[in-house]
């Protein structure tokens, strides 16, 4: 069976409530796709009406409403207030069978017994959505709130796709209705947390949440070996500062004790300058492996841009203080030191494998978004190379 492309759209409500980092939770650690690509936007009018008008054309026996109700839902809640976009998030998955899978996790929109007794959280919409009937009239909706959109098929998911593949391009990666005058940071969730399928990355999220703050940007990753580079060049020097001495102490001690003779002052600063240098530097590479999945003695200088092999999760987070308030959550750089309760602390398991970046200050912010290219965005090339194979 052939691998397809689908889509979980996340209500601009359920984003507003920060229930990202749940239903997260939920879709990476139960399903067996491949999560390939995250681009928080602000719907425009254009695209909520065109969007809608797709999702009133479904048809589907078993609830021949559910397309009204949702495309109703669309044009209601997604569109822009008062000139203010509402931030919704894509998310794609690949994968055979993509389509049944993602709503089987999803959940129903009409479940067969909807009494507050059968609900069970098994799905996302079991937790995180609403419908309410009136009461006296049980035709009549009170009521409604979805959470999450996914297509429950092929012909439904390319509709969708297509009007994505033309209208993100033009859209910004960063949405925000306060430009300039909220303080924003970045936060990378590291390639530890993407080697199997996990609530992990969910849960980061979740607990960040907890400052308050906005997610405006979010887009999955592979960073390449430039970046890396660039990204973790100020380790560099405070490696050799750091280590150099230490070693070519170390060093000495045991060419000492090997040779039975003191080696002089002079010979230790030799020392420095070689084993000491190299073994700073060779901890460098770990870095740029560790975030990359290549040193940078083993690409060619024409590949040092290309994306790398392994995943990070990059999030620009926007509000008040907001550097100071993730660092406090995410707590200090060595996970042993790392008061409990922090995301270091839960997750992390030494100074290098700590699960997570946060900047350290609103002038890095932009830097490092810089570096990272935290503007940019994956999403609509993947749509776009899977709609020209997919015809």
């Amino acid at each position: 069976m052939s691998k397809s492309l689908s889509y979980i759209i996340v209500t601009p409500y359920t984003v507003a409530k920060s229930r990202i980092g749940g239903v997260l939770s939920r879709l990476l650690s139960r399903l067996d796709l491949e999560f390939v690509g995250a681009q928080m936007f602000g719907a425009d009018e254009e695209f909520t009406n065109a969007y809608a008008d797709i999702l009133l054309s479904q048809s589907d026996p078993k609830n021949p409403d559910a397309g009204r109700l949702l495309s109703e839902y669309v044009r209601n809640n997604f569109g822009p207030t008062n000139n203010k976009v509402h931030r919704s998030l894509l998310l794609l998955f690949e994968g055979e069978d993509v389509y049944k899978k993602l709503s089987d996790i999803v959940g129903a929109l009409y479940p067969e017994n909807i009494s507050t007794e059968s609900l069970q959280g098994e799905t996302v919409r079991d937790t995180y959505a609403d419908l309410i009937y009136d009461p006296v009239d049980y035709n009549k909706v009170k009521y409604f709130e979805p959470a999450v959109f996914t297509p429950r098929n092929k012909q439904l998911a390319d509709n969708v796709l297509t009007l994505l593949s033309k209208w993100l391009p033009t859209q910004p990666n960063i949405v925000t209705n306060k430009k300039g005058l909220e303080e924003q940071t970045l936060v990378i969730i590291k390639p530890e947390n993407w080697r199997f399928a996990s609530s992990k990355p969910g849960t980061i999220i979740d607990m960040f949440s907890r400052t308050g703050l906005k997610i405006v940007g979010m887009k999955l990753h592979r960073m390449s070996v430039q970046e890396a580079l660039n990204f973790y060049q100020p380790v560099e020097g405070a490696l050799k500062k750091k280590l150099a001495p230490s070693i070519a102490s170390k060093a000495k001690v045991e060419l000492e004790r090997k040779f039975d003779f003191p080696l002089s002052s002079k010979a230790e600063e030799v020392l420095v300058e070689t084993i000491g240098k190299e073994y700073a530097y060779d901890q460098f590479e770990q870095i740029i492996e560790f975030m990359s999945g290549y040193r940078s003695t083993d690409i060619d200088k024409e590949n040092l841009e290309d994306p790398g092999r392994v995943k990070c999760f990059i999030l620009i987070y926007e509000g008040k203080d907001a550097c100071k308030k993730i660092r406090e959550v995410l707590g200090p750089t060595d996970p042993s030191k790392a008061p409990e309760g922090t995301v270091r602390r839960d997750f992390g398991r030494n100074i290098m494998v700590n699960t997570a970046h946060a900047s350290d200050s609103p002038e890095n912010a932009k830097k490092e978004m810089v570096i990272v290219k935290a503007e940019r965005n994956r999403c609509s090339y993947f749509i776009n190379e899977y709609l020209k194979t997919n015809k």
